[in-house]
This record gives C-alpha cells, structure tokens and sequence, in this order.
C-alpha cells in the first residue's frame, strides 16, 4: 500500500491509500472543524478569507489566514523532502518517517486539544493543516498524481471530465482505464464522507479526542504493511 513506489505500484495499491488516508481527511476535517470552527484539510477557503481581510484592511487577522496557508504548504515540503532524502537511503520506506509524524500530531492535538481551545485554537489549525499538506504531499509523491485525499473539488473536476469521455471512448481499453480511475475517484469521495460522518458521531462524545482514531488508522496501515512484507520475504526465503 505504502511500500509500492514507481513501477511496482498497481491501481489495487492507490486504492488501499486513498481508501485510508481519504477516511482519515475526512474524519480529520469535520472534527477539526467542530473543534476550532477553521477549516484543516485545505487551504483554499483561507486563501479567499486572506484576500477579503486584506481589502478590509485587517492585516492582523490577514496575517493569521496567511499563516493557515503557509502550514498546510510547510507540511507539503516537509513530507516530499523527507521523501526524496529517504528515497537516496532506502527506497521502500521512504513513507514510513512522514506518516509517523502525521499520527504523533494527530494523537497530540488529540490529547492537548481541549487545553489548546481555551489557550490558543490556531495552534490546532496550524497543526492540522500541517498534517494535512504533509499527507496530501505524500500520497501523491507514491501515487504519482493520481490519489489525492484532503479535499474533493479537483476529484469532482476529473470525475467529472472522465464521465463525459465515456461518451466518445469506445474502445475496451480506454473505457476499462477510464472507469478504474472513476472507481478510485469514487472510492476516495465515499471514504471521505464515511470519515466526516464518524468524525461527526464521535466529536458528540469525545469531542477533539477523535482524532486518536486518525492516528490509530495511519498506525495500522504501516504495521499492515510491516507485516506483510515480512511475511512475503520470509516466504522468499523458504521458497
């Protein structure tokens, strides 16, 4: 899932990671959302706010929405650097220290959150979109551009480009492509509504604890991945 870079790598590998890191954008986004009434997953949204504070001139609080954009940016060079340092090291854990890190800043905020609301909200912000632009960065460093899981309107976009090239692909070939690259599309959509929907449940009882199950997911995604390599090279080895 993980481990599979380049060549090695199948569509049956995108859609395991985007199955998984789209669930826990969503989750990620609602529950941030309810918390610090800030959107976490995404930027764009703060790049509009940004333009509408600088035109009313409040540049204090167009400097904290700059802020929000600068972290989500900082946790995409952040994954991709590590990636291209790792990837001069040892090639197939080149994932293992930025999805580390995301589930350490979940299970933190996770665990510091209620003390963060009263003190200092943004500080939630600043750390959620980090996470964020570090799993987006990473997932489309492995993918190749093909899976992206923090926010839905590029999907859509695509989705909706390639539904309307089903009407002039005829051919077996372009319409298998097409239609597995709608699946993933789909797949990553559903996931992201299904970890809102938990987000939301499970913010009515534990509130910014939630998180803590982010941080679980990203953790059982690399054990799993863990072990079935293990597995597989012992098997090598007896074969």
């Amino acid at each position: 899932m993980f481990s599979h870079i380049g060549k090695t790598r199948t569509p049956s590998h995108n859609l395991a990671i985007a199955s998984l890191l789209s669930f826990v954008a969503g989750l990620v986004n609602v529950v941030g959302f309810f918390s610090v009434q800030k959107l976490t997953t995404n930027v764009t949204g703060h790049f509009a706010f940004f333009v509408d504070e600088v035109f009313k001139l409040n540049f204090n609080n167009a400097f904290h929405l700059a802020l929000f954009v600068f972290y989500f940016f900082l946790g995409a060079f952040f994954a991709n650097f590590t990636v291209e340092t790792y990837s001069r090291i040892k090639e197939n854990e080149t994932y293992v220290f930025p999805i580390i890190t995301e589930a350490i800043i979940l299970a933190i905020i996770a665990i510091t959150g209620n003390y963060l609301i009263k003190v200092n909200p943004d500080v939630i912000a600043y750390s959620l979109l980090f996470a964020m632009g570090m799993q987006n960065s990473l997932v489309t460093s492995i993918s190749k551009s093909i899976v992206r899981t923090t926010h839905l309107t590029g999907l859509f976009t695509d989705m909706g480009i390639e539904f309307s090239q089903l009407f002039f692909y005829k051919d077996k070939f372009h319409k298998r492509r097409l239609l597995k690259s709608i699946k993933l599309r789909l797949t990553i959509i559903t996931m992201f509504f299904f970890g809102g929907v938990t987000g939301g449940i499970l913010f009515e009882h534990f509130g910014i604890k939630s998180l803590i199950l982010g941080s679980a997911i990203l953790l059982g995604g690399l054990s799993y991945d863990f072990i079935k390599i293990k597995l597989l090279l012992l098997k090598r080895r007896r074969g």
